[in-house]
């Protein structure tokens, strides 16, 4: 990808100071470079980290759902075994009960992890879902007055949040509709006929640059074959990015076949070089927002925390924090296994275990 510097408006040869349409020109040409430079980052790199994730997390991750299970069935055991106060059996019960409910939360519908929740719940796993759903869904109806349908539409958490978010969107785009008709319905003010304005000129601004580049570029009037290509090619170029609305593109497009340098863009009137701030600020509204829908697809696809910072050159760093949290986890749940099989040292971690359920508000009924 080509860089932009050759766009920036140099300093005059008296050493007047720019002019703040000129400053802004500049600033918006190096914010967009920069932006550019991140969304391809982000391109690049998330690639490398699925391949990355595969081959070291993903096998790490099916060690310690095995572990989890092999610990699971020892907490299974234990519970049957004489010995145990009443309080230490619950703790036993809700630690099994917490762990298989969020195994099952990955893994389907598992029947064997289901019957050991079951076992050691009032309520079965299945029902527990529902009336949670059902509880959520009540209180979501509340807060933002949306209808999420009657209870045969809520199987669980995931069908409650998709509804939820289908009502949300259909509720802001009802908004939109009535906030534009309200406004059709008003006289324009005199700031939104100057906002009005200066879009058409903006648009304008883009239209005569490509009108210079289509008289450029037309391969029709061109004889030579391999120059006829050449047109060709870019024409199409200038058609994808005035349909784009691509002010940038077509600037570089201008460089490219010398059509402009920095001193033609130095020479541009304050108003023209507002139009041009215009559509690069939209531009480079538009980048920024890819950028954080890239971020957010990379977040969602491998599961990692919202508030987690994310820069797209540096993601080794969060797979190596992640391969040391799951190593971590596998040594710990390990380390319990092999103590299960001591009483006195799981007596203590029992209370350990209890102590952390009710500082987290776990359903103790004990």
């Amino acid at each position: 990808m080509s860089r932009l510097t050759t766009l920036h408006i140099p300093p005059t040869p008296t050493g007047a100071p720019p002019t703040p349409q000129q400053k802004r020109f500049n600033t918006l040409i190096r914010q967009i470079e920069q932006a550019r430079d991140t969304l391809s980052a982000w391109n690049e790199n998330v690639a490398l980290y699925r391949q990355a994730h595969a081959q070291v997390l993903l096998p790490l991750q099916e060690d310690v759902r095995a572990s989890l299970r092999q610990w699971l069935a020892g907490l299974d055991a234990l519970s049957q075994q004489k010995g145990w106060t009443k309080a230490e059996r619950g703790t036993l019960s809700a630690l099994i009960r917490e762990s298989a409910a969020a195994l099952l939360a990955g893994a389907g519908d598992d029947a064997e992890l289901k019957a050991l929740f079951d076992r050691h719940s009032d309520v079965d796993f299945d029902t527990g879902q529902r009336e949670r759903a059902l509880a959520m869904k009540a209180l979501a109806e509340e807060m933002t007055g949306l209808d999420l349908g009657g209870e045969e539409d809520i199987a669980d958490h995931a069908a409650l949040f998709e509804r939820m978010r289908e009502g949300l969107a259909q509720q802001a785009a009802s908004e939109q509709a009535r906030r534009e008709q309200r406004a059709a319905g008003r006289r324009k003010t005199a700031a939104q006929q100057r906002r009005e304005a200066e879009a058409q000129q903006a648009t304008q601004s883009v239209r005569e640059i490509y009108r210079k580049l289509a008289s450029a570029l037309h391969p029709d009037r061109e004889t030579d074959a391999a120059e006829r290509a050449a047109k060709t090619e870019l024409m199409q170029r200038v058609n994808q990015a005035y349909a784009a609305g691509n002010l940038l593109a077509l600037l570089e497009l201008q460089l490219r076949i010398e059509q402009i340098d920095a001193s033609h863009v130095a020479s541009a009137s304050d108003a023209r070089l507002k139009h041009y701030n215009k559509v690069l600020a939209q531009q480079l509204a538009e980048l920024r927002q890819e950028i954080e829908d890239a971020e957010r697809a990379w977040k969602i696809e491998f599961d990692v925390s919202p508030l987690t910072p994310a820069d797209p050159r540096r993601l080794g760093d969060v797979l190596e924090r992640s391969r040391r949290a799951w190593r971590g986890e596998l040594a710990t749940l390990q380390s319990e296994i092999r103590m299960f099989a001591q009483a006195a040292a799981t007596k203590q971690w029992l209370q350990r275990q209890r102590e952390r359920l009710r500082s987290e508000a776990f359903d103790l009924p004990f």
